[in-house]
């Protein structure tokens, strides 16, 4: 199919863009990868009048490290997640959960920014963002805000972005002394959308025991889930017992949906063992280092 007649504008600067958008609202969509846009355009899911073009905007594509954190701009292709350096010592569990974003065609076109604005419930880089505790920098003609990638995902295909904003950048706090991550997901092939997924970040003390926890499910209901199972480990040690306990716990808290795929009843089943062999990934890395 083709899609439905548009105009298009490619600006150059952030200010450009925003500028288009406070005049066209509801009726702009941006282009970034292009990856979910396109299609979508294409099937007439959606039917902008225009389309901003955010490719040639440099400033969107910046990645760089503060404080030993990071910040990503928007336009940082997925492929730069699984590539680079910087994002193996600052941010690990983005370099492992990038090779499972689709396949190398659609990383090397798709964007961070893009990913996490469509909001796809069985999306890895949403739930990898609220594991992190990013901050997602939004900027309209109006104001700029910042917004916690928690309190980002709204439901299905939704954001807290308003029809004149843009997300121009992620911010990766520095990763604390002691601090593990754990990724795992199910999909019916590789580059497919997983049907249930769990990635984890730990953080230990001197002692071995858990001072910091935060334990994220996706693919199950309709939009990542920060599980409250997961701050339970706050002040124990992660023993495999307890962290199968925990996994059960946040699968169990789970509003999981039926599709043609699977059942509810199978995502939380897959979500359970998928929660508990992250937390487990986390515990061991935490430990060792």
């Amino acid at each position: 199919m083709r899609p439905a007649p548009f105009d298009y504008v490619a600006p150059r600067t952030i200010e450009e863009a925003l500028q288009l958008l406070a005049r066209h609202g509801d009726d702009a969509k941006l282009l970034a990868g292009g990856q979910s846009l396109v299609p979508m355009m294409n099937m007439r899911l959606v039917r902008p009048a225009i389309v901003v073009d955010l490719n040639r905007v440099a400033a969107l594509g910046a990645l760089r490290e503060d404080a030993g954190g990071l910040r990503l701009g928007a336009l940082v292709r997925q492929h730069a997640l699984e590539r680079d350096g910087r994002i193996a010592r600052a941010a690990p569990l983005l370099a492992e959960a990038a090779p499972l974003i689709g396949h190398l065609q659609t990383r090397a076109r798709g964007t961070v920014g893009g990913s996490l604005v469509h909001a796809d419930p069985a999306a890895e880089l949403p739930a990898c963002m609220i594991a992190l505790d990013a901050v997602f920098h939004l900027r309209s003609a109006r104001a700029s805000r910042a917004c916690r990638a928690g309190d980002f995902f709204r439901g299905l295909l939704t954001t807290a972005l308003e029809p004149d904003e843009l997300l121009a950048e992620i911010e990766l706090p520095a990763p604390a002394a002691r601090t593990g991550h754990g990724f795992a997901e199910v999909a019916r092939r590789h580059g497919d959308f997983a049907l249930a997924g769990a990635c984890a970040v730990l953080a230990l003390d001197a002692g071995g025991v858990c001072r910091a926890a935060r334990l994220v499910i996706f693919g199950a209901g309709d939009r990542p889930h920060l599980a409250r199972a997961g701050a339970t480990l706050i002040g124990e040690r992660p023993a495999a017992a307890r962290l199968a306990e925990v996994g059960r716990a946040g699968a169990g808290e789970l509003d999981a949906r039926d599709d043609l795929h699977a059942t509810a009843a199978y995502r939380r089943h897959v979500a359970e063992g998928l929660a508990a062999r992250a937390l487990g990934r986390a515990a061991a890395r935490a430990e060792a280092a």
